[in-house]
């Protein structure tokens, strides 16, 4: 096997699937409406590639996945930014009203998100320092996050369901996650016979 052919494999593992989410924000900036597209698919990746940067912590997998987390949890927190910030005009938040407990990621404000997460990242932080050495603990972080990851079309699929209309969902995006699936399945496989 070319010796060039890993390093580009673990660059495109690194980069493609951030870059999965470009063409969703590109079109929510051009039409100026968020409308479509579930923020809560922002929650699900953001939280599980933070617990997945803890789990990195106490059991290192290949760095080409740990650097897909944080450009992951970057690209989210720009989406999630742009999701806010056009946001239809007839929302839940927008009128102080939304069924779930504390209007769960049904924020008025970007800086509320952003608030909750460092929360969530300081919470996570004193359960690593307190519990890091524990092989279980470890184990159970992993499985959180792959977990967690595994739940993602759900609430896109929730919200088309609720609109009765895929308008404002990109097809790039659906796209997106089954290659991306498929070529982390194949990219794991390869790498493990390496």
């Amino acid at each position: 096997m070319a010796s060039w052919i890993p390093t580009v494999a673990a660059v495109g593992m690194a980069v493609g699937p951030p870059l999965v989410y470009v063409d969703q924000a590109v079109s929510i900036v051009r039409k100026k409406d968020s409308t479509g597209f579930s923020r809560d698919v922002c929650a699900i990746l953001l939280i599980a590639n933070i617990t997945r940067c803890f789990f990195w912590l106490g059991n290192r997998f290949e760095l080409a996945l740990l650097i897909q987390s944080l450009l992951m949890i970057v690209a989210q927190l720009a989406l999630l930014y742009i999701c806010v910030r056009y946001r239809p005009r007839v929302s839940p938040e927008n009128f102080g009203a939304s069924p779930r407990p504390l209007s769960f990621w049904q924020w008025h404000a970007y800086a509320q998100y952003i608030e909750f997460l460092a929360g969530f990242i300081l919470c996570s932080a004193i359960l690593f320092l307190i519990f890091g050495r524990s092989e279980l603990y470890i184990t159970i972080l992993g499985f959180v996050a792959l977990g967690l990851e595994s739940t993602l079309p759900i609430p896109q699929l929730i919200s088309n369901y609720k609109q009765r209309s895929l308008y404002g969902f990109r097809a790039s995006t659906l796209l997106g996650w089954v290659g991306g699936d498929s070529f982390n399945s194949r990219y794991v496989q390869c790498s493990n016979c390496l």
